[in-house]
């Protein structure tokens, strides 16, 4: 809808045309400010520019087909679709169902990287958000038509999983009746004891009599990295997210000789006090970075820049990474590494997610016995279900700190948003049910049409099939916040038309159910791309 008059304003007057929504909304559907851009060239006040340009579109046969009102106020030029153009849009817009708003396949193409936590220990809360926003970015990319591949980063290699290994053979030791004590940095928490089990079992281990130590710490950390990939696997399966692909780090870094050779060449490595910097200060980093330390083991950085080459190498238009605050500084020294191996680094874009705060009644949301110090996701699951946790964590920008009450999450009223949606959506398959069931046909609810609706149904009506743009502005803007506050918007308007309305039995009774239809639509696929499935039954 958006597009559509936007385009045939700009094909009329022959320059961009941009369109806002009046807060007034008696003053029509779309407000534009075309006339003050063309004040300068034309050396004339935007007020009479409007006016000369109402004018002209007022008496263009299309316009005429498409505007009921069009007025020209103080420079503004206000436009007021008419009715019949807004039940042409809805009968097409119903007849594509879920593929209303969907766009044709493109060409331009996002590889986008998320969760990619460590292997060491479940899925916590801070790991949640960033992966609801991926894989929701996704489904709407895809949705308009993007090439999108989605990848999980699996860091198997390296100090973490060597700590893993000790932290199971060592909870392993303390079961076979061995005094231990643990070294600072091992993992604490009920699900190492649950690594060790599984680890005595599977390696069949009955004691540690002629046991190398250090070889089984190193098979233990292997296994358990493993087990623990596939709990993380059906922890995000539960929140609905499956991932294109999973690639290893070790797999990815068997490669790192021919990456660093090719740094080298570029001048974008070099060897001082018997390390091996990366020159990142040269592209905007405040200063080098140590890639390979003195003893020859590399840092973090050294197996994350070959796999940004492995990523750059898939030949995609976007790469996006979706990492925790704490990451702010590994961007420009990333960014170097992809400029000194031949690849424009601006493809790459970082999103930074801020933390969460979980309360329960008021109070401090329980850190989880299994996980030692964190909040599972497993566990908040449990306490609100997917579609809450979706939502809400959906429902705020990335970079803003998101506090929220569970318990409020359990309310049936509007302060729960997800059940005021779903409520707004089931309440209309009642009507529907209803209607059906005392012999009602829905075909001639579909040749109905929406002429002479109260202001209130207007509203309704265009804010219905304004989903599209609202699509596109949250995919533009990367703020998918805005389609939460579509639906509750749209949810609202809702309840309220159902309040002040009655719909079955009723002389507009079909033209009524057929605006809901357009509604339920709208709530249906906004949903769906948020990753949640629309009720139709509380």
């Amino acid at each position: 809808m958006h597009r559509r008059v936007k385009d045939l304003l700009e094909r009329i007057l022959q320059t961009e045309v941009v369109l806002e929504h009046p807060k007034d909304r008696s003053l029509g559907h779309y407000a534009s400010v075309v006339a003050f851009p063309l004040a300068k060239v034309r050396k004339k006040a935007p007020k009479l520019i409007a006016e000369e340009l109402a004018q002209t579109l007022s008496v263009h046969p299309e316009c005429q087909a498409v505007f009921g009102q069009i007025t020209p106020l103080n420079g503004y030029i206000n436009f007021t679709l008419k009715e019949v153009f807004l039940d042409s849009l809805c009968n097409e817009a119903l007849a594509l169902g879920e593929d209303f708003g969907k766009q044709p396949s493109k060409t331009e193409s996002y590889y986008v990287e998320f969760v990619s936590a460590n292997p060491t220990g479940p899925l916590h809360i801070g790991h949640a958000r960033g992966a609801i926003f991926g894989d929701s970015f996704c489904r709407l990319a895809r949705f308009l038509g993007y090439k999108v591949h989605s990848e999980y980063y699996v860091n198997d290699m390296g100090a973490q999983i060597k700590t893993l290994g000790l932290s199971v053979f060592l909870r392993l030791k303390e079961k076979l009746g061995f005094k231990v004590d643990y070294l600072d940095g091992c993992y604490k928490g009920d699900y190492v004891y649950e690594l060790a089990q599984a680890a005595k079992e599977h390696f069949q281990i009955e004691g540690l009599e002629g046991i190398d130590e250090g070889v089984l710490s190193a098979e233990f950390g292997v296994f358990a990295k493993d087990l623990m990939m596939l709990e993380i696997q059906e922890t995000l399966a539960d929140v609905g997210i499956k991932m294109d692909s999973y690639v290893s780090e070790k797999a990815v870094f068997a490669k790192s000789a021919e990456v660093f050779s090719r740094l080298e060449a570029n001048q974008g490595v070099y060897e001082k006090e018997d390390k091996l910097w990366l020159h990142s200060s040269v592209f905007g980093d405040e200063k080098d970075r140590v890639v390979r330390k003195a003893d020859g083991d590399f840092t973090y950085l050294a197996p994350d820049i070959v796999y940004h080459d492995y990523k750059f190498q898939q030949g995609y238009d976007h790469y996006i990474n979706i990492f925790g605050a704490d990451h702010h500084g590994y961007v420009p020294r990333i960014k170097a590494s992809l400029q000194f191996l031949g690849y424009n680094s601006s493809k790459l874009e970082v999103l930074l997610v801020q933390m969460v705060a979980l309360l329960k009644e008021g109070q401090p949301y329980k850190m989880s016995k299994r996980a030692g110090n964190f909040v599972l996701v497993k566990d908040v699951l449990q306490d609100m279900g997917k579609d809450a946790l979706r939502f809400i964590f959906l429902s705020k920008k990335l970079d803003t700190h998101l506090d929220f009450d569970v318990a409020s999450l359990q309310n049936t009223d509007s302060t729960n948003p997800i059940f005021y949606i779903h409520y707004a959506n089931a309440r209309i398959h009642t009507m529907l049910e209803k209607f059906i069931n005392k012999g009602g046909d829905l075909e001639k609810v579909r040749q109905s049409q929406l002429l002479d609706l109260p202001p209130a149904g207007q509203n309704l009506l265009f804010n219905a099939l304004n989903l599209p743009k609202v699509l596109q502005g949250a995919f533009n803007d990367q703020e998918l916040q805005k389609i939460c506050d579509y639906l509750k918007a749209l949810a609202a308007d809702l309840h309220s038309f159902y309040n002040a309305y009655r719909i079955l039995d009723t002389p507009q009774e079909l033209p009524y159910l057929k605006l809901c239809q357009m509604v339920s639509l709208s709530l249906t696929i906004g949903l769906g791309l948020l990753g949640i499935e629309a009720k139709k039954k509380m």
